[in-house]
């Protein structure tokens, strides 16, 4: 093998990787972590001589694993295991998979069914749009492997979630269906130019052995058809009656089925009715209709399979900055601290902090936000933005799954692979329709072989065909798949699965202030003295007390300081009063800092009148005082952000009751209101408070949309039906909101609202669709009044019609 081959796969190593094994003493270039990791576990489990034994190299990549390591299970292996399993607890895991062979929700039932059936599985979540699933189990009582054999076992195939292994798949299936629809095409043509002549021949015109070979020539075309083309129809409906379950596959295959069968007996005993034209155009056409709606489906979920491949495969890394020399190296290389060179329109290959140059990035793929951000040296540059003017160096901060990029696609995920309880209604209703459905059928099959047994077997077939429980099925969780992907296009990131339709019942809107109607960068005004120590001294004190915060006051305070050069006291003992403020020891003193009640408690006197005028001049005002008395206090302000105005008349003008809740001074809070022209703003709120706040507006059976932060507002946020934080500076992987507004712009969660009132609407539409399909095409069909053929028509043009209403939610987006 050339030494510029992999060892294990057999395909070119790319230039200045550098991923070697140690196989029976000597080092074996590999092209990738993923046989890198392989080829170890071949090594470690004393398969070397799957190497000997080879005689060429696999032709696929998953062929490059030998059927005993499969056995011994290489899914749980902890290296291959890196890029797609979390632990969740001690010993709780879950993994990301993707499902191939799913037809119909009844295969995501058996599936979920069969999952959590096994010992040590805690959950399991498919989603039927996306064909994605999340297992957790528990370690101790059952492997990752033998979760992939259940799944096997009923026969579906699971593999690890990644970008390139879905549009594999989505390759291989649309590759399968290509070439079933052009058989069962062919077969179609062919059988009607047979059939024709029967049809308008006279009687008497036709001589039976002309008719008994038109007869035969027509079953052999229609054979590849049955045994080919709608293959998948038999196979899948024998799995579900073998496991005792109805799927959709099971009434398609019987009218297929019983209709071919029928066919042939009359063909060969030359008496009776043939239908193979019928069953060659119902399969066609159903194939058709799938088709498209796997097409369709692919595109609505390709908002996550995008950020799954923003990321590069390889980093300029910069040996010894501030040297110019770099090397390429693969991004799954990078650790925190090493330098990095982005070159003006490559993308950035990890989170980091600029360190030299000037540029801008481009943010649209995160934030929804066309227009570039300026980066100068100290700001901060997330993975998967995309550089702008001019080279820029950085300083790497995180990497691999601890990037913004990964926490906003690990959100997108469990959104995802939540069930709202519409869906979980819908996949009721549907495995209830089947069971009706075949006592339908038989029911008229019954009625009609009393009557008309000639006509018996085709309105059999028809009214089997013609229903159709997977537009019931698709109508919900195809329209919350598009929408969310179209959320998320407008930086509006949805990460519960019932968000959208809380988002679009809710009524009245709640919002904290400071980082969420304002910027949250607050800037320190004024600094007033009350006893002997000067403005330096008051700083260093308040900057000291607030290091350990994250609140924007205390940034604020700590970024003054750092302008001003003031060294900080280190306290001791410090400790933080959750809506009220810090406390800490220093040289045996206490301190607070905080509301200026809070701190007039340790100081035994009344808060000073200069801090409260400051207060009703609409500023921030934090305290600080010792045991020992009143030290100062400091006047802050932040500014509204700059769409703000305008968002609450959209919201007031949809009919949206409107609130504050804030633990801001109450005088600025009623003057944020007042820009605002919201009557009810309410300051000085405890996170208690707010929280009673929320319940008192329930009681009144206001449905609540809580907008505020993320991490310190989660309590509150959890009492509202839904919860929205501002993520622009979010620590995303803590965020507990329902939905998250990843751009700076307010006004992205008006455009979100009416996204989600437009999904719900076609959620509606397509619901009484199918049932209006369904509730007038099956009565058609039992009276026989429609053929086998257009049932089929019938039933494909059902289920593309709820994906392709769903898919008008992507038009018209705001970029």
């Amino acid at each position: 093998m050339p030494e510029h081959d992999c060892y294990h796969c057999g395909l070119p190593i790319p230039a200045d990787v550098d991923l070697p094994v140690d196989i029976e003493g000597t080092r074996h270039q590999m092209c990738c972590t993923g046989c890198q990791a392989v080829a170890q576990s071949i090594v470690s489990s004393g398969l070397i001589d799957y190497y000997k034994r080879r005689d060429a190299m696999p032709e696929q990549a998953r062929e490059a694993m030998p059927d005993e390591l499969k056995d011994l299970g290489l899914f749980d292996h902890p290296d291959f295991q890196q890029g797609f399993v979390k632990p969740i607890g001690e010993h709780e895991r879950e993994a990301a998979l993707i499902l191939e062979g799913i037809t119909c929700s009844a295969c995501i039932w058996l599936n979920e069914q069969h999952v959590a059936h096994q010992p040590g599985v805690t959950a399991v979540d498919i989603n039927y749009a996306t064909r994605r699933a999340r297992v957790r189990w528990d370690e101790r009582r059952i492997k990752l492997s033998d979760i992939l054999a259940a799944i096997q076992a009923i026969g579906y195939r699971a593999y690890p979630y990644d970008a390139a292994r879905s549009e594999q798949i989505s390759q291989r299936e649309r590759r399968s269906a290509l070439w079933r629809i052009f058989v069962a095409g062919f077969g179609m043509m062919q059988v009607m130019m047979y059939a024709f002549p029967a049809y308008i021949a006279a009687d008497g015109e036709m001589t039976a052995d002309i008719e008994a070979m038109m007869r035969w020539a027509s079953l052999i075309l229609t054979a590849p058809v049955v045994l080919y083309s709608a293959a998948p129809f038999f196979s899948h409906a024998w799995r579900d009656v073998r496991l005792r379950r109805l799927g959709m596959d099971v009434p398609v295959a019987l009218g297929v089925g019983a209709a071919f069968v029928a066919s042939c007996w009359a063909t060969v005993i030359g008496q009776g009715e043939v239908y193979f034209d019928s069953v060659t155009m119902f399969v066609f056409f159903l194939l058709c209709g799938r088709y498209v709606e796997m097409l369709a489906r692919q595109k609505a979920v390709r908002g996550v399979e995008e950020l799954g491949k923003a990321l590069p495969a390889f980093a300029e890394k910069l040996a010894a900055w501030p040297s110019p020399a770099g090397d390429k190296v693969p991004v799954s290389q990078l650790v925190v601290g090493d330098v990095i060179r982005v070159k003006p329109g490559e993308t950035v290959p990890a989170d980091g902090v600029v360190i030299e140059g000037e540029s801008e990035a481009n943010e649209a793929l995160l934030t929804g936000e066309s227009r570039p951000v300026p980066k100068r040296p100290g700001a901060e540059i997330t993975g998967g933005t995309v550089n702008g003017g001019s080279p820029l160096c950085v300083r790497v901060s995180r990497t691999g799954e601890h990037t913004r990029l990964a926490a906003i696609r690990q959100l997108m995920e469990r959104a995802s692979a939540e069930k709202p309880r519409v869906v979980q209604q819908a996949d009721r209703v549907a495995a209830y329709f089947i069971v009706a459905l075949l006592v339908l059928a038989c029911v008229t099959a019954g009625w009609w072989y009393w009557h008309d047994p000639d006509r018996a077997l085709w309105i059999f077939v028809s009214v089997l065909v013609v229903s159709c429980p997977c537009a019931l099925s698709l109508a919900t969780p195809v329209a919350l798949t598009v929408a969310t992907d179209a959320l998320a296009r407008m930086g509006v990131l949805v990460t519960r699965g019932h968000a959208i339709e809380a988002l679009a019942r809710a009524d009245h809107f709640v919002f904290d202030k400071t980082g969420t109607l304002t910027y949250g960068e607050m800037r320190v005004e004024t600094v007033r003295a009350f006893g002997a120590a000067d403005a330096s001294t008051l700083l260093a004190l308040a900057a000291g007390l607030e290091q350990g915060s994250e609140h924007a006051i205390g940034k604020a305070l700590r970024l003054r300081a750092a302008e001003e050069g003031v060294s900080l006291p280190a306290f001791g003992g410090v400790a933080a009063t959750t809506g009220q403020g810090v406390a800490g020891v220093l040289d045996g003193v206490t301190y607070r800092i905080g509301r200026p009640a809070f701190a007039a408690e340790l100081a035994a006197a009344p808060v000073p009148e200069a801090l409260l005028e400051d207060e009703r001049s609409g500023r921030t005002v934090i305290a600080l005082a010792s045991s020992v008395g009143w030290l100062g206090g400091f006047a802050l302000s932040d500014g509204l952000r700059e769409d703000c105005v305008q968002t609450f008349e959209t919201l007031r003008a949809e009919g949206l009751a409107l609130s504050i809740f804030s633990g801001d001074t109450p005088p600025a809070v009623e003057a944020v209101g007042r820009q605002l022209g919201v009557e009810h703003a309410v300051g000085g709120m405890t996170p208690e408070g707010k929280h009673a706040g929320l319940r008192a507006l329930q009681k009144g059976d206001a449905v609540i949309a809580m907008v505020g932060d993320g991490v310190n507002d989660a309590p509150v946020l959890a009492q509202a039906q839904v919860s929205v934080a501002m993520g622009g500076g979010t620590d995303l992987a803590r965020n507990q909101a329902d939905i998250v507004l990843l751009s700076a712009r307010l006004g992205a969660l008006a455009d979100g609202l009416a996204l989600s009132r437009r999904a719900l609407s076609i959620i509606r539409q397509n619901l009484w669709w199918s049932f209006a399909y369904n509730f007038t095409a099956v009565p058609l069909a039992m009276s026989g009044l429609v053929t086998p053929w257009m049932a089929g028509i019938g039933m494909s043009a059902s289920s593309l019609f709820v994906v392709l209403n769903a898919l008008r939610l992507q038009r018209g987006l705001k970029r």
